[in-house]
């Protein structure tokens, strides 16, 4: 099967969650030549200044000198906002996650929040394409501001999405929930079933977290999982990477008519450093 590619996505990256991932950056480093999406957090749950941190900024800079791509990934990765009032938003941030950070802003908010975000990057030279919401959540209000900000795509786990028009496009998700026991071993045979039933996508992701790296058997599932995927003959890419080649290679006539001019820009190449 041709033109099959993988896309490696580490979540919640901060100070705070670095000594998580080291060993596993590293070994997959040791594999050869594969990019990484990093979803950066500025200020992990208020209290692990990514922008602050003169040893993180070092990394990632070298990370993306190696070509890896860095995304905004939420503000503070937690959700501060007032408690919720009815019982679907108490499910979903109260016991689906209470990390939505962006699930319940709104607009003025949600802009505020992107827009430090943006000039975070700016700062430091960064392209910024992509941005990703904590749990993959995103209220009207956020939705709205998102659209206002100049970012290529959005996603969740089922899809990537061009923006300021969402327009979807198909890249399914391996995702583990590493919290318990149980649930661990349930995502070894949940991940399996999907990787074998998505083996025609021309894009899998791999959603990595902190915590899959404090258990061995997820740390040792994606460890195997890449392997495996190399000696399918996947390409490792980044998201930006790829959606690049997916706009240059495919028919875009419909898409491009809806995206206009940002899509125009945004298909073949990246956009340039924030401060240009």
């Amino acid at each position: 099967m041709a033109n099959r590619e993988f896309a490696l996505v580490l979540h919640d990256i901060a100070p705070i969650t670095w000594p998580d991932y080291r060993a596993f950056v590293e070994e997959v480093d040791s594999m050869g030549k594969i990019p990484m999406t990093w979803l950066v957090v500025p200020d992990f749950h208020h209290r692990s200044n990514t922008f602050k941190d003169t040893d993180m900024l070092r990394l990632l800079h070298q990370r993306r000198e190696r070509g890896d791509e860095l995304a905004l990934h939420g503000f503070y990765h937690y959700d501060d906002a007032p408690a919720p009032r009815t019982p679907r938003d108490y499910f979903m941030r109260r016991l689906y996650t209470y990390e939505g950070e962006f699930y319940p802003l709104s607009y003025a908010d949600a802009l505020e929040r992107l827009q430090r975000g943006v000039e975070l990057f700016r700062a430091q030279d960064w392209p910024l394409e992509g941005f990703v919401a904590p749990a993959w959540l995103l209220g009207e209000g956020a939705r709205q501001a998102l659209k206002t900000q100049g970012f290529t795509y959005t996603s969740d786990p089922g899809q990537l999405y061009f923006l300021p028009d969402y327009t979807p496009i198909k890249a399914p998700s391996l995702v583990w929930s590493a919290r318990s026991r149980w649930r661990r071993g349930m995502s070894w045979v949940v991940n399996e079933r999907a990787r074998r039933r998505h083996r025609q996508a021309p894009l899998i992701r791999l959603g990595l977290h902190p915590v899959d790296m404090r258990h061995a058997i997820s740390r040792r599932y994606w460890l195997t999982t890449i392997r495996r995927l190399l000696e399918e003959g996947y390409r490792p890419t980044t998201k930006i990477s790829w959606l690049q080649r997916h706009c240059s290679q495919h028919d875009t006539g419909t898409l491009s008519s809806r995206m206009g001019t940002h899509f125009e820009n945004a298909c073949p190449a990246p956009n340039p450093p924030l401060n240009n």
